[in-house]
C-alpha cells in the first residue's frame, strides 16, 4: 500500500512539475491522468514491491543537479565555439570504457553524454562506449571518470 501511494505522489509531482497548472480544471485532469497511468501500470503489473525505493528520489535530484550544472558549463562552452570567428573545434571520437554493471546503468551513462551539448554517444557494445565530442577538452572531460563514477554511484543504488 506504501509503496501504491509513494508512486501516485511521485507521478504528481511530476504532472506538476511538467505542466506548472494550478487551477482546479488543469489538477482534476491531472488526477484522471495519474489515476488512469497508475492503473495502466498495475494492470500490466509492473508495480512491484520495491520498485520504488524511497531513497533512490534524493539521490536522482543530486545526479540531476549536477548533470544540469554540466549541461549549463557546455552549453555555453559550444555556443562560445560556435561563435567565434574561427570556430575552435577539434572533433574527436573516443572510447571510454565503462565500469556500469545493468542495461539501466549503462542507458543512463550513455543518454547522461549525449544530454551534454559537445558529446553524443554513437554505439554501446559490452561495456565500451562510442562517443563523438565537438572538442578534446570535451573528450577528455569524459575520459577522466567523473560522470562514469557518478553514475555508477547512481547505478548501485537502483
Amino acid at each position: 500500500m506504501l509503496q501504491t501511494f509513494y508512486l501516485i505522489i511521485m507521478l504528481s509531482g511530476f504532472w506538476l512539475l511538467l505542466s506548472g497548472h494550478t487551477d482546479p480544471f488543469m489538477l482534476s485532469c491531472g488526477l484522471v491522468s495519474i489515476l488512469l497511468t497508475f492503473l495502466i501500470a498495475q494492470r500490466l503489473n509492473i508495480v512491484e514491491e520495491g520498485a520504488q525505493p524511497f531513497y533512490l528520489p534524493l539521490r536522482i535530484i543530486i545526479y540531476w543537479l549536477w548533470l544540469a550544472r554540466e549541461v549549463v558549463k557546455s552549453t555555453w562552452d559550444v555556443t562560445r565555439r560556435i561563435w567565434h570567428p574561427q570556430l575552435p573545434i577539434s572533433p574527436v571520437v573516443i572510447h571510454i570504457d565503462t565500469s556500469q554493471t545493468t542495461p539501466t546503468g549503462l542507458m543512463l551513462y550513455a543518454n547522461s553524454i549525449t544530454l551534454t551539448p559537445g558529446t553524443v554517444c554513437m554505439n554501446v557494445e559490452d561495456n565500451r562506449m562510442e562517443v563523438h565530442a565537438l572538442t578534446r577538452e570535451a573528450a577528455d572531460d569524459l575520459l577522466s571518470g567523473e560522470m562514469d563514477r557518478r553514475v555508477s554511484q547512481l547505478e548501485k543504488k537502483l
